[in-house]
């Protein structure tokens, strides 16, 4: 029988310990310069990268539930940030407006600076290495949840 890890050697721990540090960062610099919270930044990125989308779609892309979703899109749509039309059915299709176009280019070029800051600590074959290893963890998480066995 193998010796069990503790939990700060787990490796979803310590992924989760840096995700969350780097999030956090991120999220003060954003509150800072763009007055948005961390909800609204990956909202705004989502829809800058594809749009329009309809709620349940941000959602899963966000990885919130609706009702999460639902009450970022209306702080964001208060703002002036998102347009709404009709979709099909009764479905509602969400982009940027203008205004938020603007926002969501000055958040972009932050968040792309930022990234660089943290890939600089990595040679190219390490960063490499970080790209092959989290797509192959994510791809095994969703298969593992999608089976529900873990």
């Amino acid at each position: 029988m193998s010796t069990l890890l503790p939990i700060s050697e787990l490796l979803s721990y310590r992924m989760h310990r840096v995700a969350n540090a780097i999030s956090r960062s991120a999220a003060t610099r954003y509150r800072r310069d763009f007055d948005v919270s961390l909800g609204e930044w990956r909202t705004l990125a989502l829809l800058g990268e594809e749009s329009p989308l309809t709620l349940n779609r941000l959602a899963a892309r966000a990885g919130l539930d609706k009702a999460q979703m639902s009450r970022v899109v209306a702080k964001l749509d208060e703002r002036g940030l998102l347009v709404r039309a009709s979709g099909a059915g009764r479905s509602t299709q969400l982009s940027l407006s203008r205004k938020g176009r603007s926002v969501y280019q000055g958040l972009i070029e932050a968040a792309n600076e930022r990234n660089e800051a943290f890939l600089v600590c990595l040679n190219p074959a390490e960063r490499e290495a970080l790209d092959s290893a989290l797509d192959k963890l994510g791809t095994l998480a969703k298969a593992l949840e999608s089976q529900r066995s873990l």
